[in-house]
């Protein structure tokens, strides 16, 4: 019997690695057209009434909004078990404005899993309150690449990235759904961008 246990290990080891490692396949939609946002400026968006319809690992893809952000990573983490990490292996938690000071980042304390972002502080917020909720947020990142997957899981906490892409919403053949946040002005479950990389730049 020890040796079907290890078998099952080994086979259960081996498919979250190849799940990790898995080469990215993708029908590419049209290049977004947006400009680039300034360093750590507002993220820009162009919202689409017919976005590209594309497949990406096996779930049919459309673009919501052209979208991108250049921001200040707060933290970074890998997902390789869930059901999402098929399409977003990366989250990265992003500030811009006038969360990208560190003398504000200093003063909160972060925590990243489980697809959220949360933060806290003691006694009175750096800067105000909704402030920190407008100008942060948890991405979800998916690659339009291997090369794009490779760069964005060496993104690490300190970076200062430029990305651009879709906002998209995913659909899987068994109906399962994961749709973009559409604002920066929302809170908890949903508030979340999921964002089709096509380009990703670490200052």
């Amino acid at each position: 019997m020890k040796w079907l246990l290890a078998v099952v290990l080994a086979v259960g080891l081996g498919y979250n690695y190849w799940k990790g490692h898995r080469p990215v396949q993708v029908e590419p939609p049209p290049e977004v057209s947006v400009r680039a946002a300034s360093e750590t400026g507002a993220p820009i968006q162009k919202n689409l009434l017919s976005g590209p319809v594309f497949r990406v690992n096996g779930n049919t893809l459309t673009g919501l909004a052209e979208f991108s952000v250049g921001a200040r990573v707060i933290l970074a983490e890998h997902y390789s078990s869930d059901r999402e990490s098929q399409l977003s292996p990366v989250d990265l938690a992003l500030a811009w404005g006038p969360m990208n000071d560190t003398r504000v980042l200093n003063a909160i304390s972060f925590s990243q899993s489980g697809r959220f972002y949360r933060w806290r502080y003691e006694g009175q917020p750096p800067i105000p309150h909704r402030d920190i909720e407008l100008n942060s947020a948890n991405m979800h990142m998916i690659p339009s690449s291997d090369d794009i997957a490779r760069r964005l899981k060496a993104v690490k906490s300190g970076d200062i990235v430029h990305i651009r892409g879709y906002l998209v919403q995913a659909v899987s053949n068994d109906g399962w759904t994961w749709r973009s946040s559409m604002t920066r002005e929302d809170t908890g479950a949903g508030a979340c961008e999921l964002i089709f990389v096509q380009d990703l730049e670490v200052l």
